[in-house]
């Protein structure tokens, strides 16, 4: 689809106002000039010729109709679950309230233990999407962006006693869904970087505490976009704003030997090359 932005941020400026602005190439966004569009939707945006001072940055999106996350979609974590490998991409939903922003504390309810993180490569869908065919239709037709998310996760509640092995509920908590920083064009991504069958080839790390814990690459994506696309809108209407979680590298601390669950004033780094850097400090009730 045909966009104004390259890297769209959405902050607050120093009167208090909120904005989308063309972000620059570089990680600093607070206390920058940035170029500032007239619009409140990422999707309907015009270019003006006035500039604004990045005070705080917000979550990209003002709200989403939902947000559909990919499990078991990583190579690297099918090998670390030693779980079979799945014939169609493995959806799981998380209710508008779980979104977040890329630097917001995650309030954590007391019973949500063995806290875990799923550093995230995400899709912001720009236009409506149903009965997408991955042989004829472009998936970046539908694409307004690509940022970056954390899959926050309780484990405790994924766990089958608790689920009945439907593991949304352990991720549908509010705030369980941090995104951001901006929104990078699929454009601009493409014109920077290597895409493999369609899809960006990028590097993503997750950090504990400034402690590595996932570091892959999104080309090791078992069902690229197409494929979730397809997947998703079968018979079903994607809405525009609704974010998909394409899935998690290896590293979780589920499996890691004894595992190394988040404990409250961890702080979570999500980084994904040519988009940036989410930051979040959990808060355990």
């Amino acid at each position: 689809m045909a966009l104004n932005f390259e890297r769209l941020v959405r902050f607050r400026d120093s009167q208090g106002q909120i904005h989308y602005g063309e972000a620059h190439s570089n990680d600093k966004l607070v206390g920058t000039q940035v170029p500032i569009y007239a619009g409140s939707v990422p999707w309907d945006l015009r270019r003006t010729t006035q500039t604004a001072e990045v005070v705080e940055v917000l979550c990209p999106l003002p709200s989403v109709p939902i947000i559909y996350g990919i499990g078991m979609n990583y190579k690297g974590h099918i090998e670390e679950v030693k779980f079979p490998v799945p014939r169609h991409p493995v959806i799981f939903t998380k209710p508008p309230d779980a979104l977040a922003g890329p630097y917001d504390a995650i309030p954590i309810d007391s019973s949500c233990t063995n806290l875990d993180y799923e550093g995230e490569l995400c899709v912001i869908i720009g236009t409506d999407c149903k009965n997408f065919i991955k042989t004829t239709d472009n998936p970046l037709d539908y694409v307004l962006g690509y940022s970056i998310g954390n899959d926050v996760s309780s484990r405790f509640w994924q766990e089958p006693p608790q689920s009945g092995n439907q593991h949304g509920y352990a991720k549908s908590f509010d705030k369980f869904a941090p995104i951001g920083p901006v929104i990078a064009s699929a454009e601009a991504i493409a014109s920077q970087h290597r895409m493999q069958g369609g899809d960006p080839d990028l590097q993503l790390r997750t950090l504990v505490n400034g402690e590595e814990r996932q570091n892959s690459r999104t080309s090791d994506l078992l069902f690229g976009l197409s494929d979730i696309l397809e997947h998703l809108s079968r018979g079903t209407t994607v809405r525009r704003g609704t974010v998909i979680m394409t899935g998690t590298p290896k590293g979780v601390a589920a499996f890691m030997e004894p595992p190394r669950w988040l404990r409250s004033g961890d702080v979570v780094q999500v980084e994904i090359e040519g988009i940036g850097k989410i930051k979040n400090t959990m808060v355990i009730a």
